[in-house]
């Protein structure tokens, strides 16, 4: 190999179910945290990248969307009382008129987000630190 790409495992989905059964996801989550650097932030891809699911939801990144955890903003809720009342909700490529308006909002983290900062950190093209 002269361009060799490693993606760390996230512990979600199978293999947060592998790790559960096999009685390893504490020492698996505890690897990943104790591991955490700070240099690694600024190249995730989830600081510039979006998935976009079927139905048009919007994720900053695919483990995101693999949970469920859409990118939460204001959009227009048509609600019979208040044609323009604004509901905080997950928000779909209908909402938005330019990548430019998710800058506003935050990225959603969680636990498996210590897959991509451990080490030199993992992402689809590679280390990002």
């Amino acid at each position: 190999f002269n361009n060799l790409l490693t993606i760390t495992n996230m512990p979600i989905k199978r293999f947060a179910d592998y790790l559960a059964k096999e009685g390893k996801m504490k020492e698996y989550m505890e690897l990943l945290v104790n591991n955490f650097n700070a240099g690694t932030v600024e190249g995730l891809m989830c600081l510039d990248t979006v998935s976009v699911g079927w139905d048009g939801a919007i994720y900053d990144c695919d483990f995101n969307q693999q949970l469920g955890m859409g990118i939460i903003g204001q959009s227009q809720n048509e609600s019979h009382d208040d044609k323009n009342s604004t509901k905080k909700q997950k928000l779909y490529v209908f909402d938005i008129e330019s990548l430019l308006d998710l800058q506003k909002y935050s990225v959603r983290t969680d636990n498996h987000c210590f897959g991509c900062t451990a080490g030199t950190g993992s992402s689809c093209q590679g280390a990002t630190a």
